[in-house]
């Protein structure tokens, strides 16, 4: 009975101490679990650093957590995105109300009614096909304005291009004069003056030289000596024009200018074998040669190494400021890499089986810095890969018959993607706006920059979602540039008509460009957040400038003024524009 007695005693009090001591176990493992999850784990901060600054090079994506640190690790879906998206990416929305209109007034009088005898207009363009576009384009309104015969405009054969094609060569010559008749008179070259061969004049005229600067400043000079030449003829007329030469200036561009029947044939060809490996596919315009990339002054993580080759090509120019980096970079006035368009791309929501064709030059860094790009688009293309070399030997040798073979192949494109603003994507722009408003993507570089600086802390999805939001009024729509805002050959509002039962309902709504209905204009591409990231490269004073770079005489993502140009130096604006 005693025995009982002592283990009932012990019994009862190990009763009450069992679920102390539980309680107390339990709250030193929560305290435990706590700590543990509070405190890092250690990272090789080298190896970390590594990572993030040679991002550029990788050729693959991480997928799903690192086990070292237990971040979540910035990935790509492979194949399709795996995301139903609300739109047709191959299409812009809208973009069957509109249409191009560039025919002439019935005020606008025939070309033997308005020009006068012994008025001969030639011109010497300047820099790469493109450039050397705008400039006959141009060369066609100036010989209006001054109510003057136009010579076949001089193809610019001396500067960095190197090209020795004439017009002919390039142009079909024929059709560019009879499609003109109507407006402008056009010869093939000066009559002969007593027997001799005629030396006309030759003079500059500023940069955005207006209807009443050409009659102030050359009509004087062409009554007197009958036959002027302009030369370095690039950006020489006004941005803002009378209504019908802005719609001369389309039918030129649109319509007169036809490359020959070998480049058309030849590009066509490429654009079929596109087609045949899909049925939609993408054109890329990407401007990273080296070159480009020491004149602008932008860095992109290639370390001493990258500081000390382009820093090698920048001291060619003598007049270059010194230029900040992360400025420029934050500015969005530095091209995309090729990773960061691929990334984009992909972001909208174009699946990795996508077929990509490329048109650029020498890419700085080579494969290494393509990796990347054709590691998220594998069908990747050129004029190269897809032509045999016996095939393009008649254009390999001409620097312009080659950039027209690219011309042809983007314009045909489902999709045009750049990560510039030269000429080429500006011309091209206003052409794709002009027929149909095919999709024509130009990255918000200002916004995109700080997305990608911190894309390794992020999720894909979070990303994709940021860039789809910052490229709205960037995809190319109708009506997301404000009419007459903006260099005119990429936006030629003036020639871009709505079909009237979709105007006057539009009319007949909210403003669209005022500050009321906040909500209506979250729907619209255009905002006033994209008024002020449109575009971020380059910037320009007034609205009356023209965006590109070339009105101010530089290349793109410079401030280097055209006259600072040493004769010992190369052509900048020539070799950087196109």
């Amino acid at each position: 009975m005693a025995f009982q007695r002592r283990r009932n005693h012990y019994y009862h009090r190990f009763r009450y101490v069992l679920p102390v001591i539980s309680i107390v176990s339990g709250t030193l493992l929560v305290l435990l679990a706590i700590l543990s999850f509070l405190t890092p784990y250690p990272i090789d901060s080298d190896n970390l650093r590594h990572r993030v600054h040679n991002h550029r090079h990788r050729s693959s994506y991480n997928v799903g957590v690192d086990d070292a640190t237990e971040h979540m690790v910035f990935q790509v879906p492979v194949g399709s995105n795996g995301r139903r998206l609300d739109r047709d990416l191959w299409t812009s929305r809208n973009s069957k109300f509109f249409h191009g209109c560039s025919n002439a007034s019935n005020k606008f009088l025939k070309s033997e009614a308005i020009t006068h005898p012994n008025r001969y207009l030639a011109i010497a363009t300047s820099g790469g096909l493109n450039q050397q576009r705008t400039g006959i384009t141009d060369a066609v309104v100036a010989a209006r304005i001054l109510n003057a015969t136009l010579v076949i405009p001089k193809l610019d054969q001396k500067s960095f291009w190197k090209d020795a094609s004439n017009f002919s060569q390039i142009f079909d010559v024929n059709w560019f004069i009879s499609s003109l008749a109507k407006d402008v008179k056009i010869i093939k070259e000066l009559p002969r003056k007593g027997g001799k061969t005629w030396i006309p004049y030759t003079m500059r005229v500023p940069r955005k030289c207006s209807e009443r600067c050409y009659s102030n400043r050359v009509l004087p000079v062409l009554l007197k000596r009958h036959a002027v030449q302009l030369t370095k003829f690039d950006y020489r007329l006004a941005n803002r024009l009378d209504t019908d030469l802005q719609k001369l200036r389309c039918r030129v561009n649109y319509h007169a200018l036809k490359f020959t029947d070998p480049i058309r044939k030849m590009g066509e060809k490429l654009v079929r074998r596109m087609r045949t490996k899909s049925k939609h596919y993408i054109a890329l315009h990407l401007r990273f040669e080296p070159d480009m990339l020491a004149f602008s002054g932008c860095y992109y993580g290639g370390g001493d190494k990258e500081r000390k080759e382009l820093g090698a090509i920048r001291k060619r120019w003598k007049t270059l400021h010194i230029s900040n980096p992360d400025k420029e970079r934050r500015h969005g006035k530095c091209p995309l890499t090729p990773e960061e368009v691929g990334l984009m791309l992909r972001a909208l929501g174009f699946g990795s089986d996508v077929h990509i064709y490329v048109a650029s030059g020498d890419v700085y860094g080579g494969e290494e810095t393509l990796a990347p790009l054709k590691a998220l688009f594998p069908n990747f293309h050129s004029k190269e890969t897809i032509a045999s070399k016996e095939e393009l030997e008649s254009f390999s040798l001409f620097s312009s018959r080659m950039a027209a073979l690219d011309f042809i192949v983007c314009d045909e494109s489902d999709v045009f993607v750049t990560n510039n603003n030269g000429n080429m994507a500006k011309i091209l722009a206003g052409r794709r706006r002009y027929f149909g408003h095919k999709p024509t993507i130009r990255p918000n570089a200002k916004k995109l920059y700080r997305l990608f600086l911190g894309k390794d802390n992020t999720t894909w999805e979070a990303f994709a979602s940021r860039v789809r939001t910052y490229q709205r009024g960037f995809m190319g729509e109708p009506n997301e540039v404000r009419p007459g805002r903006g260099e005119f050959h990429e936006n030629p509002s003036t020639c871009i008509c709505e079909d009237s039962v979709t105007k006057e309902k539009r009319d007949s709504g909210p403003r669209k460009y005022g500050k009321a209905d906040n909500a209506t204009r979250k729907e619209e591409v255009f905002d006033d957040q994209n008024v002020d990231d449109e575009p971020e490269w380059p910037e320009t004073e007034d609205d009356d400038d023209q965006s590109g770079l070339q009105e101010k005489g530089i290349p793109d993502g410079t401030g280097l003024d055209y006259d600072g140009v040493t004769s010992e130096e190369p052509e900048l604006e020539d070799m950087l524009s196109d």
